[in-house]
């Protein structure tokens, strides 16, 4: 419900979310004569295809500084299955660039 999409009946019932917001859960509209459904002028709006939202940006899987360096400036990464010299090194390149490193346990 991020947009604010309502149940249909959720302002005039309690068991569908009239005072709780975590039973406002979203459910297409199905009757027949719902003007909902039929998404009239004053009613409710209804998900559909133009309310997407932008997507978030993966982060890169590095294995070595020099696909850190191409990276840009505070992204996300995710350190690949490197030894341990080269690790260091790819945390203090990261660190300078001020990038987040996901999968890091403790930050030494």
């Amino acid at each position: 419900m991020s947009q604010g999409f309502k149940r249909q009946e959720s302002v005039r019932h309690l068991k569908l979310g009239k005072r709780k917001k975590k039973l406002r859960v979203w459910r297409r509209p199905k009757g027949r004569d719902s003007k909902m459904r039929l998404k009239r002028k004053s009613y409710a709006k209804t998900v559909s295809i133009g309310y997407k939202s932008k997507p978030t940006p993966k982060p890169a899987l590095i294995h070595n500084l020099k696909e850190l360096n191409s990276m840009e400036k505070k992204t996300k990464i995710i350190l690949a299955k490197v030894g341990a010299k080269k690790k260091l090194e790819i945390i203090k390149a990261a660190n300078e660039k001020g990038m987040q490193i996901i999968n890091l346990r403790s930050s030494k």
